[in-house]
């Protein structure tokens, strides 16, 4: 099963596709844990990419698809994945698709975690108290985060709704909650799918 969520920053992806790789024994692939491993590391790509992530800026779309494309295509080949933060502009979809469709791999499925501006404000403050993340530490960088995710990557939604591949999940609500609803949508595509 091929999967993507696409979500605000805050909406608890990662969180949700940790649990959804889980359950189906799938990969998770975080682009946001993989610049931060590449910019822990001091990589030629963590020094590029660290100050977009710093300032809360999307990284362009050739290095993100260098950093995730292989990942995709091995994952891919070893019993799917749930793609967290990537693809995160239309183009850059458009570009993934064209890759996956030369290699046979395209997405199964879509889904949209829907939280409101405030939730998401207040979860990435806890966030950056609990784990540390400097990209979560600062509320205006958070703010600029959500104008970037709506400006750029919220025309996802809309993209994928009309390729037919959409689905929306309420993610209000406790971790388990969300899990749940998720799981009422994912069951019947891993069926219909496998």
């Amino acid at each position: 099963m091929r999967i993507l969520l696409v979500a605000p920053p805050g909406a608890g992806k990662g969180t949700q596709a940790e649990r959804i790789a889980q359950r189906y024994g799938i990969t998770h692939i975080s682009s946001g844990d993989i610049l931060r491993e590449e910019m822990a590391a001091g990589t030629p790509i963590g020094e590029r990419v660290r100050s977009y992530v710093e300032h809360g800026d999307l990284v362009p779309d050739d290095v993100m698809l260098a950093v995730v494309g292989p990942r995709i295509l091995e994952a891919a080949r070893n019993g799917g994945y749930v793609l967290d933060g990537y693809p995160r502009t239309v183009v850059q979809a458009r570009t993934a698709r064209e890759l996956a469709e030369e290699h046979g791999v395209t997405l199964d499925g879509v889904v949209a975690l829907d939280v409101d501006e405030a939730e998401l404000v207040r979860r990435m403050a806890g966030r950056a108290r609990i784990e540390g993340r400097s990209d979560d530490a600062d509320e205006e960088v958070v703010r600029h985060r959500l104008d970037v995710y709506n400006e750029k990557t919220r025309p996802l939604i809309d993209f994928y709704d009309g390729r037919g591949l959409l689905r929306r999940v309420d993610a209000r609500g406790s971790v388990d909650d969300v899990s749940e609803r998720l799981f009422a949508i994912l069951d019947p595509l891993r069926d219909k799918v496998s």
